[in-house]
Formats: structure tokens, sequence, C-alpha cells
């Protein structure tokens, strides 16, 4: 369900994130204009959900680790409409609340790494089923996003681009290696031009 915190952060939300960080935004075309999608794409910091809470037109309800649905950061989550996770099990519940918000029209994020990636062997952590599994069970798309560069106030600041909408078909496991590799290349063409 859309929130009313929502629609009152989110024009704050965007004039500040805009004005100290000025991403540069790609591919914006690719964001479907009505009906429900699922972004999916790496995982840099914290201010990843808060940059999509920016750029979306329409509210995006995050999937969050459960711990942080604790203190000072609860009320802000469950106004944001955020899905709670434990990530140490296949949590059921949330894929089936993130499944109801899909059939209910609406936009699920998602980072499908889990975690915010600190490591640089590999352009991306291995994903996780829950993106490719919903989006099969509601016959929703995907729209992949890659995130580079750092959040600086100074310079050359964060750039976001969403890639092609991707129709998922039963072959789950397949589809999240497609997914993931599709975001692998880009963050590695990316880096090797810059």
């Amino acid at each position: 369900m859309d929130t009313r915190f929502y629609k009152i952060i989110k024009p704050i939300v965007t004039v500040l994130f805009t004005i100290l960080f000025h991403p540069k935004i790609i591919g914006k075309e690719n964001i479907p204009k009505e009906g429900n999608y699922i972004l999916a794409g790496n995982h840099t910091r914290w201010l990843d959900p808060i940059m999509l809470i920016a750029i979306i037109p329409r509210q995006v309800h995050f999937l969050a680790k459960d711990s942080l649905f604790k203190g000072i950061t609860r009320p802000f989550l469950i106004g944001a409409g955020a899905i709670p996770v434990n990530r140490k099990t296949h949590d059921h519940n949330a894929l089936e609340n993130a499944i109801k918000t899909l059939k209910e029209e609406k936009v699920i994020g998602i980072f499908p790494e889990g975690t915010i990636n600190r490591k640089k062997e590999t352009p991306t952590l291995p994903f996780k089923i829950g993106a490719v599994k919903m989006a099969y069970e509601t016959n929703t798309k995907i729209v992949p996003l890659v995130i580079t560069e750092k959040y600086r106030i100074i310079g050359k600041s964060i750039r976001i681009e969403f890639l092609k909408p991707m129709t998922i078909t039963s072959n789950l496991e397949e589809e999240n290696k497609k997914l993931r590799n599709k975001i692998d290349k880009k963050l590695e063409d990316y880096y090797e031009r810059n």
C-alpha cells in the first residue's frame, strides 16, 4: 500500500538529494510509467534507496533487512512502506508481502546481493533468487539498474543507469545469472572506460 508519509517526504528527499549529489541518470525511459515492476541492481551505499526515492516518480516499496525495523529507523521504514526481510533464512513472509504488493500494481525495489558490496574482487556479490522468483510468480518485469561512482557533494558524483526491462521465464537459476551478468557487464564496461 502506498503511504501518506512517503508522499510527504518524497518531494523533500528529491530536492535535497538533487542539490547535494546531483546524480547523473541514464535510461530513465526504461522505467515503466504505470503498472507493477521491480527495480533490481547493485548495492553500493546506504544512500542507494534514498536515490531511488528521489528519482522514481512513484512510491518504491523496498525490501530491507529486518534488523533495521528497530529503534529510531522503524517508524521511517514502516512509513515508507518498506518490507522487512530476515536475511538468515528463506523468508517466505517477505516474498509473500512483495508478491502481494506487485499484485496491487505497485513498485518493488530490491538489491539482490542482499547487502552492500564492500569487496573489490567482483563487480557484484552472488544474487539471491528473490527478485526473479517474485517477478516470475507475478508476471512482472524487472528493470535492472547499475550504480557507479561515489556519493560526492563536489565533483563527479553518483551515476545510475536503468537498463531495458527483463521478462523472467521459469528457469529461475538461469534468469538470476542473466540479471547478475547484465549488471556485472555494465559495471565492468563503465570502469574500463573511466
